[in-house]
């Protein structure tokens, strides 16, 4: 039997402080990949756009508005359970301070810091593609 497959969306937000420093969040003990780091997002619902998506979970993750820009990346990966398809879109803070609602903690980081975090695997090439210079 095949994976399931889910459209995950992820938003890339700068810190306002220091625009080469990216929000990450560790994920909740006792959720699937547990303490591992990733970019805030989640699933697609049936019926909304990925730009919804990520105006969504941001509110509902992290306690924000934000406006979605633009797709920036793209890619799937392949976990024993689950089959994640990753977009990564470009979000800008109108309101509100980020607050680790459905996480355990945030941090903003760098490309290069973030390769010392337990990263979640999906998660890995976009930092790499972040080091590269995606999103600068």
């Amino acid at each position: 039997m095949s994976p399931r497959r889910i459209r995950v969306v992820a938003a890339l937000l700068r810190d306002p402080s220091d625009a080469s420093r990216y929000l990450v969040q560790q994920r909740l003990p006792g959720a699937s990949r547990a303490n591992q780091w990733e970019f805030p997002g989640g699933k697609v619902e049936p019926g909304e756009s990925d730009a919804q998506a990520v105006v969504r979970e941001c509110r509902e993750e992290l306690g924000i508005e934000v406006t979605a820009g633009r797709r920036l990346w793209g890619s799937e990966h392949a976990y024993p359970d689950l089959l994640v398809e990753l977009e990564l879109w470009s979000a800008a803070l109108v309101s509100g301070t980020p607050t680790p609602l459905d996480a355990q903690a945030l941090r903003f980081c760098t490309p290069d810091e973030m390769r010392g975090l337990d990263l979640c695997e999906a998660d890995v090439p976009l930092v790499e593609a972040l080091r590269r210079g995606l999103g600068a």
